[in-house]
């Protein structure tokens, strides 16, 4: 076996003891993605992260001493896909550490498979809360928001409201329907009113049909949980149609790839901002540093959360002194980070992420050619994040 190899299958690491042979013995991390297909969009940002991440930590020397190699492989966001790619990456890879892969059926296909691979999977992207609950295994940490997480956000921003009659619509797959049905209950337990509910076919380009059924339902609000793609589409749709003028519009997931192509259109949308670019935090301000003077942009929602995924990841390999699976995993378990969203602490019951979350509003900023989400209020974790291995509230 290969000095690389060793390190990846979850060798002590060398530098420990023989620092002279460090820079040969590379951690390697695989990463699954949506390189092609409906979710390329959202897998650019997670390649820029990585790349970035690994020429950032490598010129300082790697991770106590090891340099950090990203090997990348392309799902197209297909769960059959992104099995047999993970399973290339563990089994003729020697790799037992991944992250970065997109969609929640993609993760679900694959957690089963990790207790006997003795791998370790970091979720930045999959946001069913079933994640974290119902399909809980220990080898699965989720280092960003979750879906109920969003949606429990958005709840508790329009409680005080006068608005009553809402609609939903997301995407068809386990996210989609698992923010929408944790939506739908929050609101009804406030005295809302859930007037309609639209789960659209993940690829879908038209969505007139769709349109033409919010507006005769005539709601006060309506709900998106919708990603990628698919999302930059309806979003588009929904300004020709003039939606915003009709109801107010809200979407869990607030992206900048997603407004950017509506240009001014996008100005007034209200959402979820898991990640932002102008969060004051100290880890927040050197990363936005170093990825605008690698990119020349501003840094994007998944781009930040792995970014946070990548810290967690190299400060439990220099606690474990050590990339073996169990190691890494119980150096994970309870441990509290400074990273771009603030002060994170992974809980140790569940393996979910503990953070706050952000509501923002689209709005032009200056030194930013295009709209971006800009933080109006955020929720403390302790008010948001469901009680443990629970995705319900």
């Amino acid at each position: 076996m290969t000095n690389a190899a060793m390190i990846s299958a979850g060798a002590v690491l060398p530098s420990l003891a023989n620092p002279a042979k460090a820079q040969a013995n590379a951690i390697r991390i695989g990463v699954p993605t949506g390189i092609t297909g409906n979710w390329a969009a959202l897998g650019q940002q997670i390649q820029r992260a990585c790349r970035l991440y690994a020429k950032t930590i490598n010129a300082k020397g790697g991770i106590d001493g090891h340099s950090v190699e990203f090997v990348y492989e392309d799902t197209q966001g297909d769960p059959a896909a992104c099995m047999r790619k993970t399973t290339d990456l563990i089994e003729r890879g020697g790799i037992n550490l991944i992250t970065g892969i997109i969609s929640s059926p993609e993760s679900l296909a694959v957690m089963p498979r990790l207790n006997d691979w003795n791998a370790l999977y970091l979720a930045t992207i999959s946001g069913a809360g079933s994640l974290t609950a119902a399909n809980f295994v220990p080898n699965v940490f989720r280092t960003c928001t979750s879906g109920p997480m969003r949606a429990k956000t958005i709840a508790d921003w329009i409680a005080d409201s006068s608005k009553k009659r809402f609609f939903s619509i997301a995407q068809d797959y386990a996210w989609g329907k698992s923010s929408v049905a944790t939506f739908e209950k929050l609101i009804t337990d406030l005295k809302k009113e859930p007037v309609g509910q639209v789960l659209s076919p993940l690829g879908t380009k038209d969505y007139s049909s769709y349109i033409a059924r919010i507006r005769e339902t005539n709601p006060e609000v309506l709900y998106i949980a919708m990603a990628g793609d698919d999302a930059t589409a309806f979003l588009k749709q929904a300004a020709q149609y003039r939606l915003a003028d009709r109801m107010q519009l809200v979407t869990e997931v607030l992206d900048i790839v997603n407004i950017k192509p509506l240009a001014d259109a996008s100005v007034g949308l209200y959402g979820v901002s898991q990640y932002n670019f102008a969060y004051d935090a100290p880890g927040n301000a050197e990363f936005v540093r170093l990825f605008k003077a690698e990119y020349n942009e501003i840094p994007d929602t998944f781009e930040g959360e792995q970014w946070q995924a990548l810290e967690f990841l190299a400060e439990a390999i220099r606690r474990a002194k050590s990339t073996d699976t169990a190691a890494v995993r119980g150096a994970l378990e309870g441990m509290e980070i400074d990273s771009v969203k603030g002060r994170v602490k992974m809980r140790a019951c569940d393996h979910q992420a503990e953070q706050q979350v952000f509501v923002a509003q689209v709005g032009k900023t200056e030194g930013v050619p295009y709209p971006v989400p800009k933080i109006i209020k955020a929720y403390p974790a302790e008010a948001v994040v469901p009680g443990c291995r629970k995705d319900s509230y």
